[in-house]
C-alpha cells in the first residue's frame, strides 16, 4: 500500500510541484517552506455492556466492511473532546444518551476510505449501562443494533481489524483479569 502522503503531489499552500518527502510522516514544499505532517486521526469505539452482560454491537451499513459487526463509534470532530465525540457517535448510531464512559486503551489503525489508508488512533471506551435491556434504534451508518451475550461474542464477526483486535483484547484481558462487568460474570 502506498503511503498516505503519496496522494498529495502539490503544496496545499502555494500549489508548487516541489512538494517533497521530508521524512516518514511529512512532506515539505521546496518553494514556500510549508511542511505537512500526516498525523493519525482520532477515532472512538464503545464497548457498551448492560446488566445482563450483553455487548451492544452494530452492523455496518457502509464500506469499509459493510455488513459486518462493529462497535458504536467513529471519528472525533474538530473542536470536540474525544469524550464528546464518543458520546455523540453513540447517540448517532444507537439513539442512546450516555454520560458514564470509561477509557480502556487505544490501538493504531489503518482505515481504508475512498481508496486511501487513513491512519487513526482508536480510543476504546467501556460504557456500563445500569439496566438490563434497552431497545436500540440503529441509525446513521449503523444498519442494525444487536445485543449479544458476552460469552457468545465472536471477534471474527467484526470486519474492521482494529475493532476485532479491540474486542479480542477486551474479552481476553479486561473481562478475565479485571472483571469489570456487572456481577463479575463472563
Amino acid at each position: 500500500m502506498k503511503h498516505p502522503l503519496d496522494k498529495f503531489a502539490y503544496c496545499p499552500v502555494c500549489g508548487s510541484k516541489h512538494f517533497e518527502i521530508n521524512n516518514f510522516k511529512s512532506k515539505q514544499c521546496q518553494d514556500c517552506g510549508f511542511t505537512y505532517y500526516a498525523n493519525p486521526s482520532a477515532a472512538t469505539a464503545a464497548l457498551i455492556i448492560n446488566r445482563r452482560n450483553e455487548l451492544l454491537v452494530v452492523r455496518r451499513a457502509k464500506e469499509p466492511a459493510k455488513g459486518t459487526l462493529d462497535l458504536p463509534g467513529g471519528f472525533v470532530d474538530m473542536d470536540e473532546t474525544v469524550e464528546e465525540g464518543m458520546c455523540r457517535e453513540i447517540k448517532e448510531e444507537t439513539g442512546l444518551e450516555v454520560s458514564d464512559i470509561r477509557y480502556l486503551f487505544s490501538l493504531p489503525n489503518l482505515y481504508m476510505y475512498s481508496g486511501m489508508g487513513i491512519h487513526t488512533i482508536d480510543m476504546i471506551y467501556w460504557v456500563p449501562l445500569d439496566c438490563e435491556h434497552i431497545d436500540i434504534q440503529a441509525s446513521d451508518d449503523a444498519a442494525e443494533a444487536i445485543w449479544i451475550p458476552i460469552n457468545k461474542v465472536n471477534p471474527a464477526d467484526f470486519g474492521l481489524t482494529s475493532i476485532r483486535h479491540a474486542v479480542e483484547k477486551f474479552l481476553s484481558e479486561t473481562l478475565r483479569k479485571q472483571k469489570i462487568l456487572y456481577n463479575n460474570k463472563v
